[in-house]
């Protein structure tokens, strides 16, 4: 498989995505001979208070105003992305909806399922998009690149040296499977183990791992490393930053409580703060 359908979410409210971002989501299209679809949201903000609260802050007037924001970041958006996909020649489309921000996950992980992969620019300080991210790899059925919104390097988006946390689990299988297009563009794969944090119930090695990538003429390094009193998402991100990787793989961990998902420890600290572009697949 090849990644030839590329979705990029784009927030508009309350403030837009950095433009940083658009520009690398194109670049990574580019490099992938992609089709690129942007899709971001008139956000609906509905009516509330009541005539006591209208006379004393005029509600209606700044719902009105807060509509106008939306609508005039998604004019924005639009004109940034067109100019950039343009600009690198990649071929494009873009689509706006109308929702409120309640429905904004649901729907773009709808539309998450008819694409190769989705990517989500995050900030630390934009929590409504590490909600989204998190129901477009637990409810899409395929992977998703988040991003930091602000790029950590200068730079188009490079798969050069490529990273993957390995636990032998089903979740980081998936992850690796879905990676597929990306691990055979790098030049250089490290795959890790982080030992001493759980028990890991195999007997099998690392060397099997890097046994299937070889079958598809990928050469990959595997690694184990200890925890050493870190936490489990800190260790992946001290080995991702220290080998400097331009992208990581890894499976997403969360159990299900009620309609709800809740994070593994590695998921949720690499998805509240992404250090450099994460590949994730459930």
């Amino acid at each position: 498989m090849a990644f030839k359908d590329i979705l990029l979410q784009l927030r508009s409210y309350p403030d837009p995505t950095s433009p940083a971002a658009i520009e690398q989501a194109v670049g990574f299209a580019a490099m992938m001979g992609a089709t690129l679809s942007a899709l971001t949201f008139r956000v609906e903000i509905p009516n509330a208070g009541s005539t006591l609260v209208n006379l004393m802050l005029d509600i209606p007037e700044i719902v009105a105003s807060e509509r106008q924001k939306s609508e005039t970041n998604v004019r924005t958006l639009v004109d940034l992305f067109e100019s950039a996909a343009r600009r690198q020649n990649v071929a494009h489309r873009q689509s706006v909806e109308s929702c409120t921000t309640s429905e904004l996950a649901a729907i773009v992980a709808e539309r998450a399922r008819s694409h190769d992969v989705t990517m989500i620019p995050v900030s630390k300080e934009a929590g409504l998009q590490q909600y989204i991210a998190e129901c477009v790899f637990f409810g899409s059925g395929r992977p998703t690149i988040i991003f930091p919104e602000t790029p950590k390097r200068a730079g188009p988006l490079s798969v050069d040296v490529v990273g993957i946390a390995w636990d032998f689990s089903r979740p980081a299988a998936r992850a690796v499977a879905d990676a597929l297009p990306i691990l055979r563009r790098a030049r250089t794969v490290h795959a890790v183990t982080i030992t001493q944090e759980k028990t890991i119930d195999t007997a099998r090695s690392g060397a099997e791992l890097a046994r299937h990538l070889a079958c598809h003429g990928i050469d990959a390094l595997f690694e184990a490393e200890a925890v050493g009193g870190r936490s489990i998402g800190q260790a992946i991100e001290d080995f991702a930053l220290a080998r400097n990787l331009d992208l990581l793989v890894m499976g997403a961990f969360g159990h299900s409580r009620a309609r709800d998902f809740i994070l593994g420890g590695a998921t949720k600290a690499i998805v509240a703060d992404p250090p450099l572009p994460v590949l994730l697949s459930h």
